[in-house]
């Protein structure tokens, strides 16, 4: 970790919330469209605030966040991982919060670092973060519905097929995934609809900047996967799959 660095969670430090909206959106526009996402972040910082990590430079200079989110697994309707991924623990995390059901599993959903400190290793600082903070909230794992982070360049390549790839050493061709098992996380299975963004082709025009003018495959930068467009229907479809990683952390 950068000497200056400093990782801390909202529990702790609920002042460090304003740092949130200081750093620019880091995801494309399409991304931020997911329904999903709207039972977790606008009231994160009093649901989940334990689960909410600031990382910034003194005195306010923030640099990352990363978030996670706790949910019951393996009662009865809750033995798999869901095929949903992310949408679906979130799900399961907001079903929950209504049952006030106690959760036994937490699954990280979000690392975020600013532009201008990508590529000096701080991802694989804030995944050890998530893991010291899983641990001091009494979890013994972390579970990740990771979105490989090179697959975009192959958005025709099933992730079944992606996801497994190896290098010489054995470890994960991709990034991401590379980052995530070296900090001992293991392959679970592939999430075939961890994030499902739909919107009518004005919304896919204004969101990419694309014509989405013929019914087919579009192939949109940054995404997974081709979204699915229909003329005839008015709408277009992402899909989006990812991989479950298993993290111990106890």
């Amino acid at each position: 970790m950068p000497a200056n660095l400093i990782v801390e969670p909202l529990d702790r430090r609920p002042e460090l919330a304003a740092m949130q909206s200081q750093l620019p959106n880091l995801w494309p526009s399409f991304m931020q469209q997911d329904p999903a996402a709207g039972l977790y972040y606008p009231d994160v910082e009093t649901n989940h605030p334990e689960h909410v990590l600031v990382a910034y430079e003194p005195p306010d200079t923030p640099v990352a966040l990363a978030y996670t989110v706790p949910f019951e697994f393996g009662g009865e309707h809750r033995r798999e991982l869901p095929d949903d991924g992310w949408d679906g623990v979130i799900r399961w995390a907001a079903q929950d919060r209504d049952r006030d059901s106690s959760p036994t599993l937490v699954s990280a959903l979000e690392i975020s670092i600013r532009p201008d400190r990508r590529g000096e290793g701080l991802a694989s600082v804030l995944l050890a973060a998530m893991h010291e903070n899983v641990r001091r909230l009494g979890f013994t794992e972390l579970v990740a519905p990771v979105r490989p982070s090179a697959k975009h360049l192959e958005p025709h390549v099933p992730m079944r097929e992606y996801a497994y790839r190896t290098r010489p050493d054995g470890l994960p061709a991709d990034p991401w995934l590379r980052v995530h098992a070296r900090a001992g996380a293991t392959i679970v299975k592939v999430a075939p609809r961890s994030m499902v963004i739909a919107g009518t082709l004005a919304d896919w025009r204004e969101w990419t900047g694309l014509p989405f003018d013929a019914t087919g495959d579009v192939v949109v930068p940054q995404a997974l996967v081709p979204v699915h467009c229909s003329v005839e229907h008015d709408y277009a479809v992402y899909v989006e799959p990812n991989v479950w990683m298993r993290h111990p952390v106890g």
